[in-house]
């Protein structure tokens, strides 16, 4: 007999729905598919802003007639300085993908506490669109990113938590589940720079914009469509935190929030993929391929997302061997490796343009970079991820995994700042800065390895395939 179910609106227990996909509840289909469109919303937007930024929006003429931009713009120089256009839409993209990423955790609040799942995925998924769609208009910018951040704090952690309310209490297909749900994060970061990217760089930003849109209102309808299919486990699932924290998990909190923070080292690197790089590609490379074609900019976005769906299923075989024959590293030992590549990425950034001279840098230097930082990101964010939902005291560790995106917000602040000295330091010390950067988060760690170990223990061998097998889990594959 099937385990009985409940929505998270009514409490009326009802029968776990059928299967359709590879054998998994059939609301996986549609949550997998909502989420695969509104990535391709949310990164085809991301893959222009900075383009559009530097390329038209701040020019002068155009910059003038932004609702309340010379308020916002007043308000920053107060406290950097004067900023050219460049260090102003690096600044802009970092506090955006700031809020973006600590908009989860208020946004979980109130799927929890006010709303319910179902509707703050379905208000977070209509105000991403309305955000895609008010890009399309240059006065409203302002207004269109506060809709989008919105939007995405309500839709993203609450989307993923409806993937777990599928599965009943030790179901052995929850973690598949969520390996399927995160490949279509993939799927559409990959897709969007090709479809928003192209048009808006192409043929007009607003046709980008409005292209993120409908993509938007494509996952809403997808999802309206299979809400009969959501449920919820029934029964008390809030006993467990009402048992206080003993002084021994308080310490491993601790050391936990230290690693958080070591971790925006790593992911300060990792948000310039967004914010500054697009521009120095723009600027600095030769797109063309022959035939009179050139490669589009947003298309190295995408770029970065096969690197990791490429990559993974080698890496995942690579660890299983190592562990039978006894030799796969830890976490961190892992977490130290993937820091450093990522770092290594950015000299070979430096290299291609000292070795173009006063030239564009020949292609083969970014593709090769995202070959190796999406080997960085692969060792580092879903390890990270997976060490802290392991080993957070289980009274507080969804609070630890939802605080997980403090060091991304951090680390969008930070690299909005660092985007201020491109110019003055020119490429090749600015990407060297970036690599020490990631050094930086080795050495951390490094310092903190014994105390670090004694208290996070080591994962069982197949924690590793599982984390490798989520690392779209965190929103950028």
């Amino acid at each position: 007999m099937a385990p009985a179910f409940e929505t998270a609106e009514t409490g009326a227990a009802l029968p776990v729905a059928g299967t359709d996909l590879f054998g998994h509840p059939r609301g996986l289909t549609y949550i997998a598919a909502t989420e695969m469109w509104e990535r391709f919303s949310f990164y085809g937007m991301q893959a222009l802003l900075m383009l559009y930024m530097t390329g038209h929006l701040l020019q002068p003429g155009v910059v003038e007639h932004v609702w309340g931009f010379a308020g916002l713009r007043a308000g920053l120089e107060a406290v950097t300085g004067p900023l050219t256009s460049q260090a102003l839409a690096a600044q802009l993209f970092g506090i955006y993908v700031a809020l973006v990423y600590f908009g989860p955790i208020v946004g979980g609040l109130i799927g929890d506490r006010v709303t319910g799942r179902t509707r703050a995925v379905l208000l977070g998924g209509g105000l991403l669109a309305c955000g895609h769609f008010l890009m399309a208009i240059e006065q409203a910018f302002l207004p269109a990113l506060g809709a989008i951040i919105a939007g995405a704090g309500l839709l993203k952690g609450n989307l993923a938590a409806q993937v777990g309310a599928l599965y009943a209490e030790g179901d052995r297909r929850h973690d598949d589940g969520y390996t399927l749900y995160v490949t279509s994060v993939a799927v559409g970061a990959f897709l969007a720079p090709l479809v928003c990217g192209t048009l808006g760089e192409l043929y007009g930003w607003h046709y980008g914009f409005t292209a993120a849109g409908f993509g938007m209102l494509l996952g809403i309808a997808i999802y309206l469509r299979g809400m009969r299919y959501l449920r919820e486990p029934a029964g008390d699932r809030g006993g467990v935190a009402t048992v206080p924290l003993t002084a021994d998990e308080w310490r491993t909190v601790l050391a936990l929030s230290v690693l958080i923070l070591i971790t925006a080292s790593f992911w300060t690197v990792q948000s310039q993929i967004w914010n500054t790089y697009p521009v120095w590609v723009r600027d600095h490379v030769d797109l063309g391929i022959g035939f009179g074609l050139h490669v589009p900019v947003t298309w190295f976005q995408s770029l970065d997302a096969v690197t990791v769906l490429v990559l993974a299923p080698v890496l995942m075989r690579y660890w299983r061997v190592r562990a039978r024959r006894g030799g796969e590293p830890g976490e961190l030992a892992k977490l130290a490796l993937g820091c450093s590549i990522f770092g290594l990425g950015c000299v070979l950034l430096s290299l291609g343009q000292w070795s173009a001279g006063a030239g564009r840098v020949a292609i083969v230097w970014p593709v090769l970079f995202h070959f190796v930082i999406g080997l960085g990101y692969l060792l580092y964010a879903p390890v990270a991820l997976a060490l802290v939902a392991r080993v957070a005291p289980v009274q507080v560790r969804s609070m630890m995994v939802g605080g997980y995106y403090i060091g991304l917000f951090i680390a969008g602040i930070f690299a909005g700042w660092l985007g201020r000295f491109y110019e003055p330091l020119q490429p090749p010390a600015f990407w060297l800065l970036h690599a020490g950067i990631g050094v930086g988060g080795t050495i951390c760690i490094g310092l903190l390895y014994r105390p670090f170990s004694r208290r996070f223990g080591d994962a069982h061998p197949e924690a590793a395939a599982r984390a490798v097998a989520g690392a779209a889990r965190l929103g950028n594959a």
